[in-house]
């Protein structure tokens, strides 16, 4: 621990020196009109990065001093939220200026100062607008009780719409499964990407090993996904000194060149990214979709709320991240500036030659980081969507002991790993692969900015014009991005749109085929007051025990108590009917996670409430909440579930046909019921039953 605080006090001094010489620079008074701009902001932002460094200290010494109890203090997930949270849009430098440039990309615009200090001005301003102000300061609010990402902000909306008394807005839904769906997308591109263009270094410091840029980049993709079983948390322990030192050779790095040609300080003023847009039209357009790269790590960020929370990332954020992005930005403008040749790779060129192989090994350390962010929110929107009923059952193992958003989802591991080293077998070169990249992302941002307009209405209570306003300014940006990366969805943009829209497909068969399934078994089965009225009358034998049924939200007999009758024609002293519903929020409250009917007869009609990122433990909760006058002994209680094959009906046009049989595969491989509600094998009674949908 103290080492960790000394790295982190080290780190942030030399963020305090930058900050005071930038502000040391804005009290100078140069002759060039545009200084008037760009030394007020270069001073601002320096206080800046000096307030955000002796901010951190300071909660650092106060959180070590007052930690007790089993949670981490601020410093230790600080340090795990950078390796990660940050990993990809802290890779961005590696790309994302070169593609500005690059004659591969073939944006065109030529390379001089003032289109090189344009470019890093539109960079700048993007990751001040977009990151900080967009997703820092405001969308980070939005947590549906400490849970992130674009399919918590739509239950967040679901639910204060419903409480508000309005009916249910089913098309903020659409839009959460469509952006949990992109997120997928780019959870596929972001590590193939960010591996490729670590590993391409290699050409750079040793020509003679870029024949091995994809065997390397393979097999570093397959140890990355080996080790995500160990949790988030353990590999962000084991990533955030990395991830540390990288950010610390970003700011050297720039700071190195910013030195020798400081005139590169004009990019701070925005008025230098307008100008280049203007000057540049004919090549600016199409230039913003490189420019994008620079932030698409802020949707990610976003989505890993709920394994750090909101403080640790805004203090890594402000007092590490940032400065050390602006500083390499600026930095590889300078080189530029004084090289145009060294477009080929602006960012390893930064560094000595003698340093260039190191700065190799580092950044493909980062790389594999950057892939992390990703990963981990592929992890938590799937929780929350298998809670939620939009995807199948699938295994889901809880990671951490102090940290519920910390899971690890082995099937959703096995096919990002297959689907990323399929992408870097096939694309071969991260600049083939900027080309896919971006489209996805972009896409994302612009539905959560359109979201975030229903949740300032909803949950916040503000006012049309209020909401429209603050909206408005989110679109300007997103839709330029947004635009722009729609120029690149021919020839290779439609592969990320193509994945989306198949796993977004999945979701909505799995939708529509539960609540086919719920009508089809709400038809066939009758009310519970008719199955009491033969139990009063001793029509039906009793035997022994308590017997656990899973039910619907209705007073209907579950199926599976139905084919009991039919072929026991007996049924236990003790009939508990068991509905399990899941709540648009992360945790349920401890007053409403049971609620207990007695029906009379010996029939309790039971719900426990979970919510989406939460463990549906059904045992434990049953043991430790069921009222004490039913004597309750979860030992001697035995669990009936239904396992229903399904059937196409003979009016059954072919979409439904199809659409049946992709669901019925899906209900075959989702995990079992039993192992999804924590139920203990050997009390299982699964009874079969053939249903035509």
């Amino acid at each position: 621990m103290r080492k960790c605080r000394r790295i982190w006090i080290k780190s942030n001094s030399v963020l305090s020196t930058l900050g005071r010489v930038w502000a040391f620079a804005g009290k100078a008074r140069p002759s060039e009109a545009r200084a008037a701009a760009a030394f007020p902001l270069a001073s601002g932002l320096g206080k800046c990065f000096e307030s955000a460094a002796s901010d951190l200290l300071v909660t650092m010494n106060d959180s070590t001093a007052g930690h007790s109890g089993h949670n981490p203090p601020l410093a230790v997930t600080t340090l795990a939220a950078l390796g990660i949270v940050f990993g990809d849009i802290g890779t961005s430098p590696l790309y994302a200026f070169r593609e500005c440039f690059s004659l591969e990309s073939g944006h065109g615009a030529p390379i001089n100062p003032a289109n090189l200090i344009g470019a890093a001005s539109l960079i700048v301003w993007s990751l001040l607008m977009v990151v900080s102000a967009k997703y820092l300061f405001i969308i980070l609010k939005l947590d549906n009780r400490g849970e992130g990402g674009i399919l918590a902000l739509s239950t967040l909306i679901r639910g204060a719409v419903r409480s508000l008394g309005g009916t249910d807005p089913r098309k903020v839904l659409m839009f959460g499964l469509a952006g949990a769906a992109l997120i997928y997308a780019d959870g596929m591109l972001t590590p193939a990407i960010s591996v490729l263009s670590a590993v391409e270094g290699l050409a750079i410091s040793s020509p003679g090993l870029a024949q091995w840029t994809v065997p390397a980049s393979v097999v570093i993709l397959i140890g990355l996904f080996s080790i995500q079983r160990f949790g988030t948390g353990q590999v962000g322990k084991l990533f955030g000194p990395v991830v540390l030192l990288w950010f610390g050779s970003l700011a050297l790095l720039g700071g190195r060149q910013l030195l020798i040609h400081p005139e590169v300080i004009y990019a701070l003023s925005p008025h230098e990214g307008l100008l280049f847009l203007v000057r540049e039209w004919k090549h600016a357009f199409p230039l913003l979709a490189a420019v994008f790269l620079a932030v698409t790590g802020g949707e990610a960020l976003y989505a890993d709320l709920g394994h750090f929370g909101t403080k640790p990332i805004r203090v890594g954020w402000f007092s590490v991240v940032l400065p050390a992005l602006v500083l390499n930005y600026l930095g590889q403008a300078a080189l530029l500036t004084a090289d145009p040749t060294a477009i080929r790779s602006p960012f390893f060129l930064l560094a000595p030659q003698v340093l260039q192989l190191p700065l190799t090994i580092l950044a493909t350390g980062a790389a594999i980081i950057a892939s992390q962010a990703l990963i981990s929110g592929a992890f938590s929107l799937t929780t929350q969507a298998v809670q939620l009923g939009c995807m199948c059952r699938m295994r889901v193992l809880y990671t951490s002991e102090h940290s519920v958003g910390q899971v690890y989802v082995p099937a959703v591991n096995h096919i990002l790993a297959v689907a990323c080293i399929l992408l870097v077998v096939g694309f071969r070169t991260s600049s083939a692969l900027a080309g896919a990249y971006g489209i996805a992302i972009s896409l994302t941002m612009t539905i959560t900015s359109v979201l975030f307009f229903s949740a300032a209405r909803a949950v916040w209570g503000w006012s049309k014009f209020k909401a429209a306003l603050l909206t408005g300014i989110f679109l300007i940006f997103d839709g330029a991005f947004l635009a722009a990366n729609s120029l690149k969805i021919f020839p290779s943009g439609w592969l990320p749109l193509l994945v989306a829209g198949v796993v977004m497909s999945v979701m909505l068969i799995w939708i529509w085929g539960r609540r086919l399934l719920y009508a089809r078994i709400l038809k066939d089965s009758f009310p519970i007051d008719m199955l009491l009225k033969d139990l009063h009358k001793g029509k039906i034998h009793r035997v022994s025990g308590t017997a656990i049924y899973m039910s619907g939200k209705g007073l209907q007999v579950p199926t599976a108590l139905l084919h009991n009758l039919k072929h026991n024609q007996v049924i236990h002293q003790q009939v508990i009917l068991l509905h399990v519903e899941t709540l648009d929020q992360p945790r349920a409250a401890e007053k409403e996670v049971l609620d207990c009917v007695d029906l009379g007869d010996g029939v309790q009609r039971v719900t426990l409430r979970f919510g989406f990122a939460e463990t549906p433990d059904v045992p434990a909760a049953l043991k430790g909440r069921m009222p004490a006058e039913f004597r309750f002994q979860p030992g001697k209680a035995t669990f009936f579930l239904g396992r229903e094959t399904y059937g196409v009906g003979k009016h059954a046009t072919v979409t439904d046909k199809i659409r049946i049989s992709l669901f019925a595969i899906m209900a075959r491989n989702a995990s079992p019921a039993t192992a999804y509600f924590q139920l203990p094998p050997g009390r299982v009674v699964e009874l079969g039953a053939q249903l035509t949908l």
